[in-house]
Order: C-alpha cells, then sequence, then structure tokens
C-alpha cells in the first residue's frame, strides 16, 4: 500500500481482511536487562534531546473526524512524580470519538487546541525528581484519561508513574500502543467482576472489537469455555483463530438457535461489548445465579433480570493492576490485534474508519515510523 493517504498495515500473523489482522510479536528487546546497566546509567547521566515543540493532533471545536487537525505545542514537562514519554503508538478507541464530539468530557475545564487518546506506548526521554520506578530509556505503556496538559495524539505524553508500566517484552511498540486501555478492560471483567473460573462457559457479546479480542483470549487463560459473537467471514476467522471454542451470529435467528444448542443449561457469565436486542436475547441464556457485566458508556444499557447479576464497571488504571495485566500478557501468550494504523497527521481518517464500524481489534496511531531503542 502507498504510506501517504492509504492506511497502513505491516507484517500480519492472520489476516482477516487487508486492514484487518494480527500482527506478529516481534524480537524488541523491551525490559532491561543486566547487559544494558552501563549504557542506562549513561543515559541517565546525560539525559536524552528533547525538542522544545512537538506535533499533535488536536481540535479546536468539538465535532466531526475533521476537527482534527495538526497543531505544534510545546513539550509538557514532567513534575516531581511524572515522566516525559517519546510515544511510539496511540491508541484510537470509540470513546476518543465521544471527546471529539464531546459527548463526553472527562476533563473538569475544557481548553483548545484539546488533545484526545487515553493510552499509548514509547520511551521515557525525562523523569521527575521523584521517579524511582523507572529511567531513561525504558519501554513503557500509559493510560491517563483527564490530564489537562492533553491526551496521546501527540508525540510526547507527561504521565504520572501510578499511570504506567513496563512494557511486557512480548510486545511490540505498537501492540504496547494498542495494548493498555482494552487491556484493563478485559482483564478486569474477566478475572475480577466475572470472576470466571475453569471450565465455565462466557460468552463476549462483541469478541471482535477492541477489548473483546483480549477478553477471549484473557478467558482462555484460566481454561474456560468460551463463546463469541462476531458478523462476518473476517471477524469469525479471527475470534476462532484467538482461542474462541465456538463463534456465533447474534443478530440472526440461526444463531441464536446455535447458541441455545452450546448452552442447553445456561451461560455461568457473559460480557457484553455492545447493546441493542441481539444482546438482550442472549442474556436471556444465562443461567439463574450467573452474571453480565459490562464496560459503563455500553449503550442502550442490559435491561436487568431476576436472578442474574449485572455488573457496571470501569476498567482502572494502576500500578497492581499494570501488574496483572502484564503477567496475563505472559500466561494467555497474548497477541493483540491491530485493525488498521495511520500516522498522526492521518488522526481525521483513523476517526473516519473508527465511525464507519465493523473494526476487527484496535485502530492505532503510528506516532513514530522508525522503531524506538528501548534498551
Amino acid at each position: 500500500m502507498a504510506q501517504g493517504d492509504s492506511q497502513a498495515v505491516i507484517d500480519t500473523r492472520i489476516t482477516c481482511a487487508a486492514d484487518e489482522s494480527i500482527r506478529t510479536p516481534q524480537s524488541t528487546a523491551i525490559m532491561p536487562t543486566a547487559r544494558t546497566k552501563n549504557r542506562r546509567a549513561e543515559k541517565d547521566r546525560q539525559g536524552l534531546a528533547i525538542p522544545t515543540t512537538m506535533k499533535v493532533a488536536a481540535l479546536d471545536r468539538f465535532g466531526p473526524p475533521s476537527v482534527l487537525r495538526l497543531h505544534r505545542l510545546p513539550v509538557p514537562k514532567p513534575r516531581p512524580r511524572e515522566v516525559l514519554i517519546a510515544l511510539h503508538a496511540s491508541g484510537v478507541g470509540i470513546w476518543d470519538a465521544s471527546v471529539r464530539d464531546g459527548s463526553w468530557r472527562p476533563y473538569q475545564r475544557v481548553e483548545f487546541p484539546l488533545v484526545p487518546g487515553t493510552d499509548g506506548a514509547g520511551m521515557v526521554m525525562a523523569k521527575g525528581a521523584r521517579v524511582r520506578e523507572f529511567q531513561i530509556g525504558d519501554g513503557v505503556y500509559a493510560i491517563d484519561f483527564s490530564d489537562p496538559q492533553g491526551g496521546f495524539y501527540a508525540e510526547y505524553k507527561v504521565a504520572g508513574v501510578q499511570n504506567i508500566a513496563s512494557v511486557p517484552q512480548r510486545l511490540d511498540p505498537v501492540e504496547a500502543g494498542a495494548l493498555p486501555v482494552p487491556g484493563v478492560t478485559g482483564l478486569q471483567a474477566i478475572d475480577d467482576h466475572l470472576r470466571l473460573r475453569h471450565g465455565q462457559t462466557v460468552l463476549i457479546f462483541g469478541a471482535s472489537g477492541a477489548v473483546g479480542t483480549l477478553a477471549v483470549q484473557f478467558a482462555k487463560r484460566v481454561r474456560a469455555r468460551v463463546l463469541g459473537t462476531a458478523s462476518g467471514r473476517d471477524a469469525t476467522t479471527l475470534v476462532r483463530r484467538l482461542g474462541a471454542d465456538a463463534v456465533i451470529d447474534a443478530r440472526s435467528e440461526e444463531g441464536i438457535d446455535k447458541l441455545h444448542s452450546l448452552v442447553p443449561d445456561g451461560l455461568d457469565a457473559l460480557l457484553a461489548l455492545a447493546g441493542g436486542e441481539a444482546l438482550e436475547q442472549c442474556i436471556d441464556w444465562v443461567r439463574r445465579g450467573g452474571r453480565v457485566a459490562y464496560p459503563n458508556g455500553i449503550e442502550p444499557e442490559p435491561r436487568k433480570r431476576p436472578g442474574i447479576r449485572f455488573l457496571a464497571y470501569d476498567g482502572m488504571p494502576g500500578p497492581r493492576e499494570f501488574a496483572r495485566l502484564n503477567r496475563a500478557v505472559v500466561e494467555a501468550e497474548l497477541r493483540v490485534p491491530i485493525a488498521a494504523e495511520f500516522p498522526l497527521a492521518q488522526a481525521a481518517k483513523a476517526h473516519q474508519r473508527l465511525e464507519r464500524g465493523h473494526v476487527l481489534g484496535r485502530i492505532v496511531l503510528r506516532i513514530r515510523v522508525a522503531k524506538l531503542s528501548w534498551d
């Protein structure tokens, strides 16, 4: 594909369509090793070159994707318990579209130009005087929902140490940029809210999306029986190859009939990542005493039923949560499906793609073409 106006999709292991794939984990050494201590110490002494300004994709008013345009802003400076990250990749989520159009305002006070983006990954370039957990040159990922200094659609981002974590060796920089919000959202659903156990049956409703593709793998990690919903051949193929035991199209009568035949005694748990009538028909097959979890923001919200526990939740970041996520990445041998990559200058096109729907995995902004040298 041409690199200019077209979206770039790189090396894939499982290809579901021209712009929907699972990328092969790279061998880039991300975590610090004994061999890098001397170089790391030298980096800490010398620091790394940091420009005074940076490119960002920002909006000057709320509106459609076209309001996202390139701006140049000052590079923020880290406070005592913050680090400055040179971003390699940033995730693009449906919640970003809600920030862009003004329907969700996580900031106490809106100031334009507003830089969206809730998560991403890159390299620590500078750190505050009281930061001991991370060193200059470390590969990290981060989540930040409401930083008044701006989001992750930028070349540089400051983040507090409580909001960042070291990148697991298994993931390359693009996968690491796509992981954070879907990762904590999917893992906390499976482990904390549904409390899924070996041998239980769970339905992931919306299994081909950014959260669903990871939730399928987290559920298989605890040896659950995993069913998923997906529509279309590409989505069905993707979910199956991620480990789902069966995949149904919940929009069709045949799909609901198939669900009945798969779970004659009912579902133990259901993770709802989309709303609507098809979801309600699936909830009919949750057994009495079963559990339904869904992230806040799912619309329409699932209709409550007697005898079933409904749990609305938010994926919460934090050091303990990130440590659990990193362990789960290794245990599940996690693959992070990348639906499409766009350069920072094409953030508006990334949002246009997002709004067309049927995104298999996650869309990312690739901030830097060249790989960062993590070690």
